[in-house]
Parts: structure tokens; C-alpha cells; sequence
């Protein structure tokens, strides 16, 4: 079985968990050995466990919620030097958590995961948040939720803070008429993982690299099987490739998963072209 046959597999057998077994930590790694064949996953696990260990020792007696968040950011962004990407965003290295952890680069939701499993090793029960444009943790409290952004030093912000980014992505008119709390909602593990897939496969779209968009896209259908516009996408990668048996029965199941799509009238024509030149071929 070749590497990336073997990543998959081990990918497939950790999404098929329950959500709350699912190692997230783990399940970004192996995205990140689909570029790096000889990444230790174990040793970079171990990473999380040492950074909380040496947090939690100074944590003495009774402490509280904002003591543990306190330590945890003085810990990652003042001591280690964790920071946001803004030079070299869209470096897909921002994206692949083995190099977030040696570089001590990110975006948003790769230093969100980071500081995920290290809270989460604290005791603390942070989720992450896919608000518009920017990925953000929180972690709910007695008096309401707490909303964090690990690529801004852990900086928590207030309601006003985020009416101001919803602002800066959404044409003022949508966004005064969208309630905060309904873009809080807990971002699930693999909803995670395919944000992180998502933002992958723009960046190798923009570079013009059909091999590794695709190996993404595969990555992206374990975690999801149902997506059928990443079905569609994988149909159009394949047939970059010349591909064109693999393209016409991933058109074939995009039109059967959503006959009445929009772009359906294209897609038939373009399944068309890729049946002609797999005739072409005998």
C-alpha cells in the first residue's frame, strides 16, 4: 500500500469515531503527512502533552478559568513566540500543523487547533467557532461565552469587537441584520478539518496545482463523504489530469446528488467532453 493509500486509511479509521473520541490533533497531522511522508504524528502529539504539562506545574491550589487562559497565552504567544502569519499568509505550511508547531506560524485556525488541544489538556472546555472569515475559540462560562482568537495572542473579544469583523467581511446591510450569537455555534471536529481542507485546496487552485488540490479534495470526501460540490471539484481536477473515467463517474454522482443544481446544465457538458475522450482512448 502506497503512503498516501495508507494515510487515507488511517484518516478514514479516526473520522469513523464518535465526535467525542475523535483525536483532532491527530486527524490534522496525518493532513499535513500527506505533504510530509516521514512525519512522526506520535512525536508531534507528544508536543501538546509536554506544553500542558509544563503549564499545568504552575497552576497551584484553586484555580479559575481565566487563570488557566492567562497562563496558556503568556505560555504560547509571550514564552514559545506562537504568532499570525500576516507576512506569508497563505504559505500552505500556515496550514499543516507539524510545521504551525516548528515554525510558530499560523492562521486562524491552525494556531485555534493548537490552542484547542492544549486547553483542552488544562482541563479547560474550549470549541471552536467558525465565525465569518476568521476562526475563533471560545469557552463558555457562568456568565456567557468567552470568545478567543489565538491568532491575535489569545486577545478575548467583546460584542462590539465582533459586530466590527462581521462588518469588515459582510456588506454592512447583511451584517446588521445577522444576530452574534447565531455565528458562536461549536464548529464540530471534522468541521474543522474541513476548513482546514478548504483552505488547502483555494491555495493549490490559486498555485495551479491539480495533484495536490485533488489529494486534498480525496482528504476532504473521507471526512465528508456528502459533499457534493467537492465531488463536482474533484470531477474538474481529474479531468486537468486527464483522468477522464475518473471524471465522468465523479460528474455521474455530483448529477445524481444534485440534479437541479444550478451549474447541472454545465457539468452535463462537460461530462460529455470527458466521455468523448474516454472513447477517444480505445
Amino acid at each position: 500500500m502506497g503512503h498516501q493509500q495508507e494515510t487515507n486509511r488511517r484518516l478514514a479509521d479516526l473520522v469513523a469515531q464518535p465526535e467525542a473520541d475523535l483525536n483532532l490533533a491527530e486527524a490534522a497531522l496525518l493532513i499535513a503527512s500527506s505533504e510530509y511522508p516521514a512525519l512522526d504524528v506520535t512525536r508531534y502529539l507528544a508536543r501538546f502533552d509536554r506544553m500542558a504539562e509544563t503549564i499545568g506545574k504552575r497552576l497551584s491550589g484553586p484555580f479559575s478559568p481565566g487563570r488557566i487562559i492567562l497562563e496558556l497565552n503568556r505560555f504560547l504567544f509571550d514564552e514559545e513566540g506562537f504568532a499570525g502569519n500576516i507576512q506569508d499568509y497563505f504559505d500552505p505550511r500556515n496550514s499543516f500543523l507539524n510545521d504551525v508547531l516548528e515554525r510558530k506560524l499560523g492562521i486562524p485556525i491552525s494556531l485555534a487547533v493548537i490552542y484547542l488541544e492544549v486547553g483542552q489538556r488544562l482541563g479547560l472546555p474550549l470549541v471552536g467557532v467558525s465565525f465569518p472569515g476568521h476562526f475563533l475559540v471560545k469557552l463558555t462560562v457562568r456568565g456567557g461565552d468567552v470568545v478567543l482568537d489565538p491568532f491575535l495572542r489569545g486577545q478575548s473579544l467583546s460584542p462590539e469587537d465582533l459586530e466590527h469583523r462581521l462588518e469588515s467581511v459582510l456588506p454592512q446591510h447583511k451584517a446588521s441584520r445577522i444576530e452574534l450569537t447565531s455565528l458562536l455555534w461549536t464548529a464540530g471536529k471534522k468541521q474543522i478539518l474541513l476548513r482546514m481542507l478548504r483552505n488547502l485546496k483555494a491555495i493549490y487552485a490559486t498555485a495551479r496545482d491539480p495533484l495536490r488540490a485533488l489529494e486534498i479534495v480525496r482528504k476532504s470526501l473521507i471526512i465528508d463523504p456528502h459533499q457534493p460540490h467537492e465531488v463536482r471539484d474533484r470531477a474538474y481536477l481529474h479531468e486537468s489530469l486527464s483522468c477522464f473515467r475518473a471524471a465522468v463517474l465523479d460528474y455521474d454522482r455530483y448529477l445524481e446528488m444534485q440534479p437541479q443544481a444550478d451549474d447541472a446544465e454545465a457539468v452535463r457538458e462537460r461530462r460529455i467532453h470527458a466521455q468523448r475522450a474516454v472513447s477517444s482512448l480505445h
